[in-house]
């Protein structure tokens, strides 16, 4: 039987369906390890999966996660607290079958020390200036793309194109397409500065580096995780080797998930 852990938020409802989790599961032969598990059962929402995939993410290649809401609908949750009986029935006759998504990978090297350190990023990493307009060239494959100037820049997964990318104007990209999505936030465009002012969608194998060309503090972000302002000499983001794995008996129907999210036809009628 497989190894299965819980990873719940502190919502006290997420609690209780944890709770019920755990007895259910153990009283079903399967074996509770938070340390090497085989699934990561998240209980939540996209958040609590996000950081169910962040503390997991050193075994990314070996776990498979499922989510289990208790609010409203998520793009990583595919089962409801009330579902708890046919989730386990479902994890019984489970055979190993999996849907991956692609993974952000983040190289940012600091300008003040000339350190680099490397982030995973499941949705997206953005990066900002504090106080005032940030300026940085972008670079396509190691070729120049354009100047930006404006707020900020966002770098998201297909996974990711739902979240803080669309809220920028970004395009909503299929989860199963490998591929890097970079969207501008609130750029200057006018007679002077010119940027291409839409998003930019790039192949798996190529790269997108931005390069701040300012000695000054900007804010980095890859998911949830924010960094101290620090000043920057570059961020180069790829397609990660890595990839995440969702247990394969409701993850799919991706589109519709989309129209329930933004559009609730189905709701209205």
């Amino acid at each position: 039987m497989m190894k299965v852990t819980i990873y719940a938020n502190s919502n006290p409802k997420s609690k209780k369906v944890a709770t019920e989790l755990h007895t259910k599961l153990t009283a079903a032969g399967f074996e509770i390890d938070d340390y090497a598990p085989d699934l990561v059962l998240s209980v939540g929402g996209d958040g609590t999966l996000l950081s169910a995939f962040h503390h997991y993410s050193d075994m990314v290649d070996q776990v498979r996660f499922v989510g289990v809401h208790t609010g409203h609908l998520g793009f990583y949750t595919d089962w409801r607290d009330y579902e708890i009986d046919q989730l386990i029935a479902g994890l019984k006759d489970d055979n190993g079958q999996s849907v991956t998504y692609p993974l952000l990978s983040v190289e940012i090297t600091y300008a003040d020390t000339g350190e680099t350190d490397h982030y995973l990023a499941l949705n997206e990493s953005t990066l900002k200036k504090l106080g005032s307009t940030m300026v940085a060239d972008v670079y396509i494959q190691d070729e120049l793309f354009e100047r930006f100037r404006g707020d900020g820049l966002c770098v998201s997964t297909p996974t990711g194109s739902t979240a803080y990318n669309k809220s920028v104007g970004g395009a909503v990209i299929h989860p199963r397409l490998d591929a890097l999505q970079m969207a501008e936030i609130a750029s200057i465009n006018n007679r002077v500065f010119r940027t291409l002012g839409s998003p930019v969608i790039v192949a798996p194998y190529e790269t997108i580096t931005i390069k701040p060309q300012q000695q000054s503090h900007f804010i980095f972000t890859a998911d949830q995780m924010d960094t101290q302002p620090r000043p920057i000499q570059q961020i180069r983001y790829s397609i990660a080797n890595r990839r995440i794995a969702f247990a394969q008996h409701r993850h799919n129907r991706f589109w519709q998930r989309v129209e329930t999210s933004f559009i609730g036809l189905e709701e209205d009628q």
